[in-house]
């Protein structure tokens, strides 16, 4: 019986330590592949370059992806999928949904800030219409989730009479990831078009506020009344205390 245990056992085992160098190897071409893309572009991120920076060897990454494409593919599903974690894991109450909305602007905004190789790698693939995440069958996944949080904030505004209640979710998101995205990729050329430096802490506070006070503006219901005619002397009540301080716009 103990020879039998042992003979059952030790296959296992050995299977085991083989996937867990899979999956190492795996890992480790895809970290080597997103920061090798992210410095080239597609065009110039040849295998070559990624599986020598993996320190792994060409026929592994066609081992495992099939193709350069197929691991660009899996590049954008991993920074995808990280937001998405990032998202997930931040404590939002949807019954207070001025204080939930500002936190998931917060969060947007930073984690573009933070993450600068995933607006890069964003940058690549729209240079490429996109043709190469469109072949992706899990990016959907992020997005649902991602819109479906604010969807779920926006419904809890409305029934509180805090928010309007003809938004779409997405057309929110779209406003919080593109006053996020727009800054964070051309960060660069503005500070030089504009002559402000753009990556200081006072400009990114500055932004910040300015685009959490712009988005509740937009979705607050008392915004909406007197035929779509923003009125500011009304009773506002209602509104949750904890509002952002008013951005300190300079007139130009």
């Amino acid at each position: 019986m103990a020879d039998s245990r042992s003979a059952s056992t030790k296959p296992q085992r050995r299977t085991g330590v083989r996937e867990a160098a899979a999956q190492a190897t795996r890992d480790s071409i895809l970290k080597a592949a997103t920061k090798v893309f992210a410095k080239y572009g597609y065009d110039g991120g040849s295998v070559e370059k990624i599986s020598k920076a993996a320190k792994s060897y060409d026929r592994m990454i066609y081992y495992y992806f099939g193709s350069k494409e197929g691991l660009f593919i899996a590049v954008l599903e991993g920074i995808y999928q990280r937001m998405d974690d990032a998202e997930a894991a931040i404590a939002l109450d949807a019954s207070r949904p001025v204080e939930a909305l500002t936190e998931v602007i917060r969060f947007v905004l930073g984690y573009y800030r933070k993450n600068p190789e995933f607006v890069t790698l964003l940058n690549t693939e729209n240079l490429h219409k996109g043709r190469h995440i469109s072949k992706s069958l899990r990016a959907r996944e992020y997005s649902s989730r991602a819109v479906a949080i604010i969807a779920e904030i926006l419904a809890s505004g409305a029934a509180q009479g805090l928010f309007r209640k003809d938004l779409i979710a997405r057309d929110i998101y779209l406003l919080i990831a593109s006053t996020g995205y727009f800054y964070t990729s051309n960060r660069h050329t503005l500070t030089a078009f504009l002559g402000e430096p753009l990556e200081s802490p006072e400009a990114i506070t500055h932004w910040e506020n300015f685009v959490i006070e712009t988005v509740l503006r937009t979705v607050r219901a008392d915004e909406a009344q007197d035929n779509n005619t923003p009125s500011h002397d009304q009773d506002h009540t209602k509104w949750q205390k904890s509002q952002p301080a008013a951005s300190r716009a300079k007139s130009s």
